[in-house]
């Protein structure tokens, strides 16, 4: 293994958040396209999402804003675990964080698609965003310390 890459145990959750992803995207599709076609919807129903997104059940739509949301605030979680894994902080409470931010957003994904009930999602987002809070501060000051 390249010197470069001893730390680099909090690279595996970021692969795991990217498959998770990726998991939600297939579920959207998976759920999207039979009641796009159910519903007998058109091609120009999709032109804007957000038109298209009124003319789904929430239930269906659920799936789609959740993928948008894991393309959103898990991009600073990306840059915040690639930095720890260059700088050599790879471990120790940063790769704990990291984990626990990664369960964090599978957890809200799964409240988000299924019940949606947003006082528990609520409160798993922010407690993913509080560990995504400790991960770039314990960075930052190990780096400045």
């Amino acid at each position: 293994m390249p010197d470069f890459l001893s730390n680099s145990q909090i690279l595996l959750p970021i692969l795991v958040l990217v498959i998770w992803s990726l998991i939600m995207l297939l579920w959207t599709a998976a759920t999207r396209l039979p009641t796009i076609a159910k519903l007998g919807l058109g091609p120009e129903s999709g032109e804007r999402t957000a038109d298209l997104a009124a003319l789904l059940p929430k239930e269906v739509q659920w799936k789609a804003d959740n993928y948008n949301h894991l393309m959103e605030q898990p991009t600073i979680f990306y840059a915040t675990a690639i930095v720890l894994a260059i700088a050599g902080l790879g471990e120790g409470l940063n790769l704990y964080m990291a984990w626990f931010y990664v369960g964090s957003r599978i957890v809200h994904s799964i409240v988000h698609v299924t019940v949606n009930f947003v006082p528990v999602r609520f409160t798993v987002f922010l407690l993913g965003t509080v560990s995504l809070l400790v991960m770039a501060v314990n960075g930052t000051l190990q780096i400045v310390g």
